[in-house]
């Protein structure tokens, strides 16, 4: 059995450069259409252990990242982390301003977090795998 401490404590993550700015970005413009998340992600992004981007590994959770989760209540999911404007369920593509989507950003195969859905109810993901990442298309345009 958990203490009410380790339950709630959170695992690493870690996050590169670029797509830390991208995110804290775009958090701060969602604020106040969807302030919860808004601020979850935010949370999520001072929490974060921030690299140079070519120093991420390639099997951490980033924007674009296939990957496998487990859910505590059985579900095995394999989806895709994207921007807003590319979400899809149908297709496995999860939106970053989701609070599944926040929850899952910076994490690696093994780890686990909590997470509270929109109805409040609270959920424990875990990573099973990532694909490796080789680039993101974004990170290429920056200079």
């Amino acid at each position: 059995m958990f203490s009410a401490t380790a339950k709630h404590r959170k695992p690493v993550i870690t996050i590169g450069e670029t797509e830390h700015e991208k995110l804290t970005r775009l958090a701060e413009a969602a604020g106040e259409r969807i302030a919860q998340v808004a601020d979850e992600l935010l949370a999520e992004l001072d929490r974060s252990h921030v690299v140079k981007d070519g120093k991420l590994p390639a099997d951490v959770v980033r924007m674009g990242s296939t990957f496998r989760y487990v859910t505590d209540a059985g579900d095995d999911r394999t989806v895709t982390l994207v921007y807003p404007g590319e979400a899809d369920i149908a297709a496995g593509k999860i939106s970053i301003l989701t609070p599944s989507g926040v929850a899952l950003i910076g994490l690696s195969p093994g780890q686990s977090i909590d997470w509270e859905a929109r109805d409040g109810r609270r959920h424990r993901l875990t990573v099973q795998s990532v694909e490796p990442f080789t680039r993101d298309p974004a990170l290429s345009t920056a200079s």
